[in-house]
């Protein structure tokens, strides 16, 4: 039977709870929709109303289990696509797919997603501005790069997400008792130029190597001082008629090619320099941004970046053109932050463009969306100043490799 006369079958991994608009879009499109995700997240709120089979592993990243059970699911399953929805699923699923020779991003290709010294390589050669940066290989490369680039430097777990893992280094001897803890694992690590400055976000789809749908967001806080030293979250959209939203998209056009991302989603981020007012790329996930960025793009543009991607995935199965939806053109933001409180009250926070709060344990969060982008923007600063009287808690970062 022809793949455009039956339905498709989508394998989606999930290391975390996540992605349950994907899984909603698929099966509403028709398709079969099969999810594999960790023992320990099995009474999670899935849309089991929208998965046609179930599975859980102790681990989704051992092998050779994860490649041995997924192997015995295509005995009886036609499977089609298999789908990351986490950042810790985008190697194993392109080993999986190479494997089963399936379409989709390869082992090396995914490498420019989840290794923060492959992606800076390929950023810089496809001509995208990046912090300076050396491997944590080589000693006498480690020296030349401290001698040439001031410190501070930034030590970076090369395979972790986001902030987490990230240390702020000072002097050459710091760098030396670290690389001296870490032992045989400090070649997992990329040592980088510390740059001041805003951090941006563009949340996108890819199709065919290039964006069909970009949002450019700014942060309130970069997400590393936010991570290491607590407060609150705050993410907004940019005016895209602003000269800092056109250059942000054209930047991650050119990084997107560079890293060779054909089709998905994604979500980079950027710096801007307050040295030289330019943009630097600092990291790309191909997958939809964490922290209900999600939720706040499709506040402001009415596109839902996870089903959106579904619908992206089975027209390139079927051989059919993707078409975006209609947009909003709204401004959003969102704030949120770890709270005192077990379940805290935001009730006293009642301004018209409240569109979502967050309900979730010892958090707080809003988002609030308009056509107004000033009124957007002062109410994110005045809740942020509220959230932190009225909610902010503050834990420790979770430990790095060195600290473990």
């Amino acid at each position: 039977m022809s793949i455009t006369d039956r339905p498709l079958t989508f394998l989606c991994l999930a290391n975390f709870f996540k992605g349950n608009a994907f899984l909603q879009a698929a099966k509403q499109l028709g398709h079969h929709v099969l999810l594999l995700t960790q023992e320990k997240h099995q009474d999670e709120p899935w849309a089991r109303a929208s998965i046609d089979e179930l599975f859980f592993l102790p681990s989704l990243s051992k092998q050779p289990d994860i490649t041995y059970t997924v192997a015995y699911l295509a005995r009886g399953r036609h499977i089609d696509a298999i789908i990351a929805l986490d950042d810790f699923d985008v190697e194993t699923a392109a080993a999986l797919r190479e494997h089963l020779r399936l379409p989709g991003l390869s082992v090396s290709a995914a490498r420019h997603f989840r290794d923060k010294l492959a992606m800076r390589q390929a950023a810089r050669a496809g001509g995208v501005a990046v912090p300076e940066f050396t491997r944590v290989v080589n000693y006498d490369e480690l020296r030349e790069f401290m001698d040439r680039v001031p410190a501070p430097w930034l030590l970076k777990p090369r395979s972790e997400a986001s902030s987490m893992g990230i240390q702020r280094l000072y002097e050459a001897e710091q760098l030396w008792r670290t690389l001296d803890r870490l032992g045989d694992q400090q070649s997992f690590f990329v040592l980088e130029q510390y740059l001041p400055g805003e951090v941006y976000h563009v949340d996108a789809l890819v199709d065919g190597g290039e964006p069909v749908f970009a949002v450019a967001s700014q942060y309130g806080r970069p997400p590393l001082n936010v991570y290491q030293d607590g407060g609150v979250f705050i993410t907004r959209t940019l005016d895209p008629a602003s000269a800092d939203c056109q250059a942000l998209l054209d930047a991650n056009r050119r990084m997107l090619r560079a890293l060779g991302l054909t089709r998905g989603a994604a979500h980079a981020e950027f710096l801007k320099s307050n040295a030289d007012g330019q943009f630097y790329f600092i990291e790309c996930a191909a997958r939809v941004g964490g922290a209900n960025i999600a939720e706040t793009v499709e506040f402001a543009s009415g596109v839902n970046l996870w089903a959106e991607w579904a619908r992206l995935e089975a027209g390139h199965l079927r051989g059919e053109a993707y078409a975006l939806p209609a947009l909003a053109g709204r401004s959003a933001g969102i704030l949120v932050c770890l709270a005192q409180q077990e379940w805290p009250d935001t009730s006293s926070y009642t301004d018209p463009e409240i569109v979502w709060r967050l309900n979730k344990k010892n958090h707080a969060g809003l988002i609030v969306a308009g056509p107004d982008a000033g009124r957007i923007q002062a109410l994110l600063e005045s809740y942020g100043e509220r959230f932190a009287h009225d909610f902010l808690a503050v834990a420790p970062p979770r430990q790095s490799v060195a600290e473990m």
